[in-house]
């Protein structure tokens, strides 16, 4: 378990969460952004559909793979140098997209801007270090978990109206600007720290583990196209993914100072909170991000919104359910266990698909608003709260970024394996475009079916002994 070392008093803990949360919302502005952009960057650079969208899958594919090995460099290096230098090349990375006269070089700059990917991981573990106290870690904890995920809605409404009314290249100067200026708070209101164990960064297992990840990564990605899928491409990259994490494995357990020890890749600690971050991930993603919002708008079912209105009425209470429930469920989780906060989440996340399953072929506007609510409390304010922070409260005490880097990959393959099965799943059962209601109701179920099995998998992740408190933690302080 990993110990924190310093406490803080009230106002430098505020100082603290300005600059952590700066550096948050860098982040998550190059995440969801550009969404609103992507038909106007299709206009002005002349490029078809399909190459603007790889431009996110770029994106999102080197978010995964910087997270993979910055947070044990953030160990070794110093993790206020590394989270400034992550912000730094995500602005260049901005920079270069606001100028880009072509898709390619957009392409590039979306490249660069995956530096961000583990902006979060590195933010919990700096938090986790200067704040000793169980419940005051797990409440800020949650705020920052929270204030991440409830901007997505807000910065769609803003990057909606900077494209219009400016040009999709406002939007790229904009994300530089906060970016250059979370590094400046980052350096000058955070201390410096670094983990126990400072050996040399395990250069070839990074190679290895971010190429079976990257290959894993693009695997899915084409797989998840289904009809339109090139399978040389996905069957070559799984078969990639899998030699390569096969030949990792083995170099690992060779090597004096590896990326991940392989006798933490044993610990339930770490396949256990993957495997269910992963299932999590994959019942939740596709059907609040694509399912749920096509659901909105088929004229089909009779509800047909606007893309305004779904944003409005679906996605943006969806986010604001969850930053509204995060910093609540953080607090309880350091009384009443990270765990069993946990499972309450991704048992009502479950429900809430059921729900979904049932009243799809006769849903109404109020009903999906319901919907999002609910998941946005349970899977966004609780499950996603606690996946995070046991990532950090579970990694070992001597090098604590490795979990956190870990965890934060198994969140993109758990998205990109819920576009693959939920839209598979919704395609097999949908008999024609004019009756869709069988592939929703399919949909809905098989995501209720994925997070069930992340609840039972749940249930060997062990106890974060020094993150929660006792009765006897309690009864001391009387």
């Amino acid at each position: 378990m990993m110990p924190v070392n310093r406490t803080r008093t009230e106002p430098s803990v505020t100082i603290l969460m300005v600059a952590l949360l700066s550096a948050c919302l860098a982040f998550q502005l190059n995440a969801s952004m550009l969404s609103p952009a992507l038909v106007s960057i299709e206009r002005q650079l002349d490029a078809s559909a399909s190459a603007v969208a790889n431009t996110q899958t770029a994106f999102f594919t080197t978010a995964a793979m910087f997270s993979l090995f910055l947070p044990r460099l953030a160990d070794i290096a110093g993790r206020r140098r590394v989270l400034c230098g992550a912000l730094l090349v995500m602005a260049v990375g901005c920079v270069v997209a606001a100028l880009a006269p072509n898709i390619e070089l957009l392409f590039a700059g979306r490249i660069l801007q995956g530096a961000s990917g583990p902006v979060i991981p590195i933010v919990l573990v700096m938090l986790r270090v200067e704040v000793a106290e169980p419940k005051r870690y797990g409440t800020l904890m949650g705020v920052v978990t929270a204030v991440n995920g409830g901007i997505a809605g807000f910065d769609a409404l803003l990057g909606g109206y900077l494209v219009t009314n400016h040009g999709f290249e406002s939007l790229f100067w904009t994300m530089a600007a906060v970016a250059v200026a979370a590094a400046l708070l980052v350096r000058l209101l955070t201390s410096e720290s670094f983990a126990p164990d400072r050996r040399r960064l395990d250069i070839i297992g990074t190679v290895l583990l971010v190429a079976a990840v990257g290959a894993a990564l693009i695997a899915l990605n084409e797989m998840g196209k289904l009809g339109a899928a090139n399978w040389w491409i996905a069957i070559g990259t799984a078969v990639l993914a899998a030699v390569t994490f096969a030949v990792f494995w083995l170099v690992e357990q060779r090597l004096p100072a590896p990326l991940v020890p392989i006798s933490q890749l044993r610990e339930r600690s770490t396949w256990a909170l993957v495997t269910t971050t992963a299932l999590t991930l994959g019942g939740v993603f596709a059907m609040m991000n694509g399912i749920l919002p096509a659901l909105a708008q088929d004229g089909a079912l009779g509800v047909r919104l606007s893309a305004e209105a779904v944003s409005a009425l679906v996605l943006t209470p969806y986010a604001v359910a969850g930053l509204l429930v995060g910093p609540l469920s953080g607090r309880l989780a350091a009384s009443l266990g990270y765990r069993s906060i946990l499972r309450l989440g991704i048992a009502g996340a479950a429900v809430g698909m059921l729900a979904l399953a049932i009243g799809a072929p006769s849903a109404t506007t109020v009903f999906l608003f319901v919907i999002a609510v609910w998941v946005g409390v349970t899977y966004a304010g609780i499950a996603n709260i606690m996946l995070n922070g046991l990532g950090v409260v579970l990694s070992p005490a001597d090098r604590p970024g490795s979990l956190p880097g870990l965890n934060n990959g198994a969140f993109n393959i758990g998205a990109g394996l819920s576009f693959l099965v939920i839209y598979t799943i919704q395609a097999a059962a949908t008999p024609s475009p004019s009756a869709p209601a069988s592939g929703y109701v399919a949909a809905a179920i098989g995501s209720a079916v994925l997070l069930i099995a992340a609840l039972a998998v749940s249930f060997a992740i062990p106890r974060p002994v020094t993150a929660e408190t006792t009765a006897d933690d309690i009864r001391s302080v009387h």
